[in-house]
């Protein structure tokens, strides 16, 4: 069960936004604590048992459920998002080795031949020469150095963009299993329920024939069987449209799916109670789409820093060494020639605002990444609220919906005797039915509920994602 309002500390405070921006300080001023996104100090939401946040890992084995494991795993064998975000990863990482580079000399090799009348004196001549050069542009201003700091920063902002879309599926696929195994389970209850009614109906229809009941009476009962008849049908369709997604979203073929699907039929998973006592700072640390909005931002400074540094002048170093050799008849010449230079200076005079309008835009863009920065660290913070308020919902209403499910089960059946003995009537018996029913369906949906309550809390919590696993996972996905 659920503990009462338990407070703890969960703040991310403007001093984690500087740290992130530490790297940054050639770039704009860094947040403030009137700018930066602060979090509450403590839970508002009560918090589920008690113990640390050590499990979140192996989240899914703790919904006793092989098969939502193997499900989740041929998602991610199949989902476009996911070869979306490794493809990103490949480019950024692309990009970044290209920025790197830039604060490189380069060095080219080159050769030549050449033979024709070179001046109205020589002879027909040969020249051959094999030679390298080099050129290098100093970084006095850092801009390459923010080009390559941006670059890194997208690296990092896109691995965990490629773990927030592996969350993002596995939760969606424990969703749509769990719908999935609800919906088996109300077919169950349906379709006990049709067969009773039907029966229901035959037995009325021999007793209008007798004369013991009324026409009405009989007329009820076969529009009670047809409705039941009609609800069982709903509801497998519903099912077999969360099974067709299942389908899509695994890629596994559905006759395939609906064989493993039938050894658990009708089972809802029933996660552990998740060990989690302490909600601090680092659960909305470990998120992987924070960490995307944070690099986001450093990326954004880096730019800033790179426009600023492309007003200031820029300069360039070249130098060449080679081996030549000139032929012209008995007459021959060969030796090493060398230069350093020419060393040039560009310092950029006039070009119409183009350098500063280009700074004014990448300001703006660090100020837009500052606030989506803020906004999705608030959207974490109701995230996780919000699957707290609904786990402690689900475990308040738990015991009320069981008590209510065996009482309206009961009524039923003594409903249902009496009926049968001639002590109640057609309408009496078709209440019970149907609050017995709805009691039935109503506590299927908060199983369903509670399942999807954990995963919300699953993805609310960044599924157990850390920043030191992220790369390598990210770099064993791109490798498959």
């Amino acid at each position: 069960m659920i503990k009462p309002r338990f407070p703890l500390l969960r703040a991310v405070s403007a001093a984690a936004t500087l740290a992130a921006l530490g790297a940054c300080s050639s770039g704009p001023t860094p947040l403030t604590s009137a700018t930066a996104g602060t979090s509450p100090t403590q839970w508002q939401a009560p918090l589920p048992h008690s113990g640390q946040l050590t499990v979140l890992q192996s989240w899914w084995q703790q919904f006793n459920d092989p098969l939502l494991v193997q499900l989740i795993d041929a998602a991610q064998v199949v989902s476009p998002t996911l070869a979306s975000a490794t493809s990103r990863i490949e480019q950024s990482r692309a990009t970044r080795v290209a920025a790197g580079a830039a604060l490189l000399p380069t060095l080219d090799a080159n050769a030549s031949a050449l033979r024709g009348k070179q001046d109205f004196v020589s002879g027909i001549g040969s020249t051959a020469s094999v030679g390298l050069q080099a050129a290098w542009e100093l970084d006095l201003f850092g801009a390459r150095r923010a080009a390559r700091d941006a670059a890194q920063a997208r690296v990092d902002g896109a691995e965990a963009a490629w773990h927030d879309a592996r969350v993002s599926l596995a939760a969606e696929v424990a969703t749509s299993y769990t719908s999935l195994r609800a919906c088996e389970a109300q077919v169950e209850q349906t379709r006990a329920d049709s067969l009773s009614r039907s029966e229901t109906a035959r037995l009325t229809g021999l007793s209008a024939k007798a004369g013991f009941e009324a026409p009405a009476g009989a007329a009820l009962a076969r529009a009670s069987a047809a409705q039941g008849n009609a609800l069982l049908t709903q509801r497998r369709a519903q099912c077999d449209v969360l099974i067709k997604g299942l389908v899509a979203l695994t890629g596994i073929d559905e006759p395939v799916l609906r064989n493993q699907l039938a050894a658990g039929q009708a089972k809802l998973p029933q996660p552990a109670q998740i060990v989690m006592a302490s909600v601090p700072a680092q659960v909305l640390a470990q998120r992987p789409d924070l960490l995307n909005a944070e690099r986001d931002l450093i990326a954004a400074s880096a730019d800033v820093s790179q426009a600023q540094a492309q007003r200031y002048p820029r300069i360039g170093l070249n130098g060449s060494i080679s081996a030549a050799r000139f032929e012209s008849g008995a007459f021959s010449q060969s030796g090493t020639l060398w230069s350093i230079g020419p060393i040039t200076v560009s310092l950029p005079l006039f070009d119409g605002g183009a350098r500063r309008a280009n700074v004014v835009a990448a300001q703006a863009r660090y100020d837009e990444a500052g606030a989506l920065y803020r906004a999705k660290l608030r959207t974490a913070v109701r995230e996780v609220e919000e699957a707290l308020v609904a786990l402690q919902s689900t475990a308040d209403r738990n015991t009320d919906a069981e008590v209510a499910t065996e009482g309206f089960a009961t009524s039923f059946r003594a409903t249902e005797a009496r009926f049968k003995g001639g002590l109640a009537s057609l309408y009496e018996l078709e209440d019970a039915r149907r609050s017995a029913l709805q009691a039935q369906i109503a506590l299927i949906d908060l199983q369903r509920e509670r399942s999807t309550a954990w995963i919300s809390l699953y993805r609310a919590l960044g599924g157990g994602w850390s920043n030191t696993s992220t790369a390598v996972a990210a770099t064993e996905a791109t490798t498959k």
